[in-house]
């Protein structure tokens, strides 16, 4: 899990490299194990080595009681997950509506074998039902509808005959008509290719998904099968990778069973106590007057931290057995509470969700968001409100099945059409597996969006690399001028 060749039995689990992402597959491993536990993650944390967990495997009494996921009959109805059905139930109110393309654009130099990656490609295709599934209504309810076959052709645009320029104006254009264009849930496929010729030895290849049959995680998964098997492919070898044990919709049926009764229940509880008259609005000061309706206009002010603060921040978080992520939290609350005047801050952070082995391998729509609350005092130090950071983060992990958006219709918040419920502003601290493409014979570099959507007033997403974190705010443009977001980004930096 560490990419370690060797770890000792006392050795801290954090300061080897782990987070909070990587102790949910630890504790998932553990389930799967002979030992056959259930560990709240929570104990990661009080028993930071092998040695000291193994006594809390010792002590517990719980046994692991949710059933494995298994592959259900594909003649039955497959019902959507939740997370489908949530992007299902908003492609119906909006028809057309292109927010939820997740679009990619690599640019490949060096020679390239097309038939080679349109076979990869397809293949991919073939190995995940995801990709093959599309959302009909059956006795008025979505259903999965699964291809036994789909192959996607690879549309080549030649664009070498144009002047250089010409052809780098084309791309955007062309990358501007991918993301405007949008996907029909009923009729499919959720997924399109195109490949654009710039020159005999330079290519973009265009990748567009649907959310609900991908997520972030799932483009790491995507990249590391077409390394793999463009390899293959390219050396007349067939494919080494071996089927997978079950599919996306076996998961979304064994979630319908398991998320329900008592577990749902339970979960539910939580949350109905931990935002109880939890604030409708963070008012941060804007520069225009919010608009009654959100438009979704936004953009993007790049962000980065230099190494040697976040060494800092790691040092601190090890000391106080947090992570990186809850140190961020923290001081990101004490600047909200700053700009806003308000002690009560809500937040909204994506968490991957796949807190079980048998479905980290799959290509899907596993994604889901947690809200965290914390109540900030800002005559107290920064170690007291990140313990309080930490214990709250921890219980919204340890209840992080219920899908954000069946939260919203259990705990009915004021709803606005200017703003977005419970949370206006988004944390993230990317740490899902990533598989940096790499093929054969090729140069790759990611061509770069150029337009921002936001569903929220503010957004801070950063990414940990060996040079420190780099990131960016995203803000909507209806609220915030770039001198402010550039402002705020400055005082953070300064409370870090």
């Amino acid at each position: 899990m560490l990419k370690l060749d060797k770890v000792g039995i006392h050795d801290d689990f954090f300061a080897l490299g782990g987070h909070s992402l990587l102790a949910t597959q630890l504790i998932s491993r553990i389930r799967r194990s002979k030992l056959q536990v259930e560990l709240p993650l929570r104990d990661v944390f009080e028993a930071p080595t092998i040695a000291a967990l193994m006594l809390k495997v010792a002590e517990t009494a719980t046994r692991a009681t949710a059933s494995r996921i298994v592959p259900v009959n594909r003649n039955g109805r497959l019902l959507l997950s939740f997370a489908q059905a949530r992007l299902w139930f908003l492609d119906q109110l909006e028809l057309n509506e292109t927010f939820y393309n997740m679009p990619s654009a690599t640019r490949l130099t060096g020679h390239l074998e097309v038939e080679a990656l349109a076979r990869t490609l397809n293949e991919i295709v073939r190995r995940h039902e995801a990709l093959r599934t599309t959302f009909v209504m059956v006795d008025d309810a979505p259903v999965q509808v699964i291809a036994p076959v789909l192959t996607l052709p690879l549309d080549i645009v030649d664009l070498s005959g144009l002047p250089v320029t010409e052809r780098e104006a084309q791309l955007r254009v062309r990358l501007q008509e991918e993301v405007a264009k949008p996907f029909d849930l009923a009729v499919g496929p959720l997924i399109r290719l195109n490949l654009l010729r710039l020159a005999d030895q330079e290519h973009v290849l265009l990748m567009t998904m649907h959310h609900i049959v991908s997520d972030g995680w799932s483009m790491g998964i995507v990249a590391r099968e077409m390394a793999i098997l463009y390899r293959s492919f390219t050396q007349g070898q067939p494919s080494p990778l071996a089927d997978l044990p079950i599919q996306y919709a076996d998961f979304a049926q064994w979630q319908r069973q398991w998320l329900s009764g008592k577990v749902l229940e339970q979960q539910l509880s939580y949350w109905k106590q931990q935002l109880a008259d939890c604030p409708s609005l963070l008012t941060l000061p804007t520069d225009r007057p919010r608009p009654p309706v959100q438009t979704q206009c936004g953009t993007a002010l790049q962000y980065s931290l230099p190494a040697s603060l976040v060494s800092e921040l790691h040092a601190l978080s090890r000391r106080t057995q947090s992570t990186l992520f809850m140190t961020l939290y923290a001081a990101f609350n004490v600047l909200l509470a700053r700009y806003s005047g308000q002690s009560d801050i809500c937040i909204g952070t994506p968490i991957a969700n796949r807190n079980r082995s048998e479905v980290e391998g799959l290509v899907g729509i596993f994604i889901n968001t947690l809200v965290l609350r914390t109540q900030v005092d800002l005559t107290q130090d920064f170690k007291t409100l990140l313990q309080r950071v930490r214990q709250h983060t921890l219980d919204a992990y340890a209840h992080q099945d219920v899908p954000f958006e069946q939260l919203v219709e259990v705990l009915q918040p004021e709803r606005h059409t200017s703003y977005t419920p419970l949370f206006q502003v988004l944390l993230v601290l990317q740490n899902t597996p990533v598989n940096n493409l790499s093929l054969p014979g090729l140069q790759l570099e990611l061509v770069p969006a150029e337009s921002v959507t936001t569903h929220f007033d503010l957004g801070l997403s950063l990414t940990e690399s060996k040079n420190g974190l780099q990131g960016c705010f995203e803000y909507s443009t209806d609220l915030f001028d770039a001198s402010t977001i550039a402002r705020l980004a400055d005082h953070l930096t300064h409370l870090l």
